[in-house]
């Protein structure tokens, strides 16, 4: 997505972060389990938080079966919770009232393998 679609994107997954997710499921932030205040400033998270609300909607939306919000519960919420509060996971470095970009691993070329050969 980009421009306008990716940011009213963007604009529902945080109202659906900041008024149903973090105040059900939000627990007290710790070194060992720790959130950054400007978690849209981390794509990784970005991207995990887009998947677990896009589940959230099929799940618990018109039309869902009885067992759609357990199911979210049990095969979403726990594992993106989990892996975005790591201590080694995006927010590392974060703390409650600082925002510290990720340092993205170096590479030496985007496309080692170069441009691919003209046919024949």
């Amino acid at each position: 997505m980009e421009g306008p679609e990716y940011a009213q994107t963007l604009r529902q997954l945080t109202l659906w972060t900041h008024h149903v997710l973090l105040p059900v499921y939000g627990r007290e932030l710790t070194s060992t389990a720790p959130w950054c205040g400007r978690w849209w400033e981390h794509p990784e998270a970005v991207a995990q938080l887009h998947g677990l609300w896009l589940a959230w909607g099929e799940l618990t939306g018109p039309g869902s079966g009885m067992c759609g919000p357990a199911n979210w519960h049990r095969d979403y919420l726990g594992q993106v919770m989990t892996s975005l509060r790591d201590p080694m996971g995006p927010f590392a470095g974060c703390k409650p009232s600082a925002h510290r970009a990720k340092e993205v691993p170096p590479v030496e070329s985007k496309d080692p393998f170069g441009p691919l050969p003209l046919p024949a």
